[in-house]
């Protein structure tokens, strides 16, 4: 009898095991570690917001494997140390996956610190969620199996945004922050102008310390005294609310070229004044359902609009957890390895009805991007502006899609 019951309990264990640790924990655990206090909590925050309320919805549907998804923040401050503790304590829960949003320094460090640890932990491997640090060297040179990027990268965006410039633009400054997505975004701003505008003049060129200025009105002076017609700046959080709103206030004549302008806090800092001036590289506004005729996308967009006082702009998080999902469904498994190989040449579409897919080559996601601009008349305002954004341009995921340099090291499966 005692053997009988040691037996079935091996068995049970045995069976707990193969279904791996998320599992057997009851949900499917996913840490997400951004800014959730200091200068850039406010995007943390509303980007915690939103994954939840759609997890919410992605729960509802099943999940994946009939499991839940269940995020667990860690506040990194800012800080690539406190992200490797983030991952530390991710990995010490045996959670199969890590999801990092804002900044090309923190995810780095991921990245580094993924691949220690994989190698190390064969059978305690965890996937890093790359859903918005987009500096072009993380799936060229610094590329990784572990690593999965949900955004275009900084060389995309900035094709993107140089091919907005309308043809009457002669003159640009670039601003950026001094780490290693604004100094992407420089390098690469700079290449698309040479490659596709050589008619456009660089009449200034800054690198600025990432959330360390106040009082943006003195770059605004020499901006103006340059003759610049546009801004172009792949700053975010307060160093992009606080720089439009300088220039906004001075009244300087001219137009703001950005990245990350239509994220929580933009509109508010922008104001009624940049209407017609702003320019924002985006995966979704919340016009866009009206405007290509999709009712589900905009029935989504007034029942997030019911319950937050922001923007929902995170149509590519929506496209992260069906990915997540799929790959999950897929391996039949939430095994690391298993899921990691089942995401790759992976395609869906999203839920604007846009195909998208997750380059097995170098693990960069692959979809349209728009390009919106801040302005009276759209169906949806921002924050209660009574401004909002409208779709300037389309570029196709043909268009968007460029070579990589990456060169893989793939685990056996």
């Amino acid at each position: 009898m005692l053997k009988t019951i040691l037996a079935r309990l091996a068995l049970a264990a045995l069976a707990t095991a193969s279904i791996g640790p998320a599992f057997a924990q009851g949900t499917i655990k996913i840490a997400y570690t951004d800014p959730l206090s200091g200068p850039f909590a406010q995007v943390g925050d509303a980007n915690l917001k939103q994954m939840n309320y759609i997890l919410d919805y992605i729960n509802s549907k099943g999940g994946a494997l009939g499991k839940k998804f269940e995020l667990v923040p860690f506040d990194n401050k800012s800080q690539p140390s406190d992200a490797l503790i983030a991952l530390k304590s991710a990995t010490d829960q045996n959670m199969p996956f890590i999801m990092q949003c804002s900044g090309s320094n923190i995810a780095a460090a991921l990245i580094d610190g993924v691949n220690k640890h994989n190698a190390r932990n064969p059978d305690n491997r965890i996937i890093y969620i790359n859903c918005g640090a987009v500096a072009t060297e993380l799936t060229n040179e610094q590329c990784s199996f572990w690593h999965y990027r949900f955004d275009a990268h900084a060389a995309e965006k900035a094709a993107v945004m140089v091919q907005a410039l309308p043809k009457d633009v002669a003159k640009v400054y670039l601003l950026n922050q001094d780490y290693l997505f604004g100094q992407s975004v420089q390098r690469d701003v700079k290449t698309f102008l040479a490659k596709l505008r050589p008619d456009v003049q660089v009449v200034g060129d800054e690198l600025i310390p990432l959330g360390k200025v106040k009082d943006f009105a003195p770059y605004v002076t020499k901006i103006k005294a340059s003759g610049a017609q546009a801004l172009l700046t792949g700053n975010w959080g307060p160093d992009m609310n606080l720089l439009i709103k300088a220039g906004i206030d001075a009244g300087v004549d001219l137009r703001y070229y950005t990245m990350y302008a239509h994220l929580a806090g933009g509109a508010v800092a922008i104001g009624p004044g940049g209407d017609g001036k702003v320019y924002s590289v985006q995966a979704f506004n919340e016009n866009i359902a009206p405007e290509i005729g999709n009712a589900e996308a905009e029935a989504w967009t007034k029942e997030f609009r019911a319950k937050f006082p922001f923007d929902f702009y995170a149509a590519g998080f929506r496209t992260i957890f069906e990915f997540l999902a799929a790959g999950i469904n897929k391996a039949g498994s939430a095994d690391p390895t298993k899921v990691a190989y089942a995401l790759e040449d992976l395609k869906i579409k999203d839920f604007l009805g846009f195909e998208i897919r997750m380059r097995k080559d170098d693990h960069q996601i692959i979809g349209p991007y728009f390009v919106g601009i801040f302005k009276k008349g759209v169906k949806y305002d921002s924050e209660k502006t009574g401004l909002g954004w409208a779709t300037a341009a389309t570029v196709q995921a043909k268009d968007i899609e460029q070579p990589t340099t990456c060169k893989m090291q793939r685990p056996k499966s």
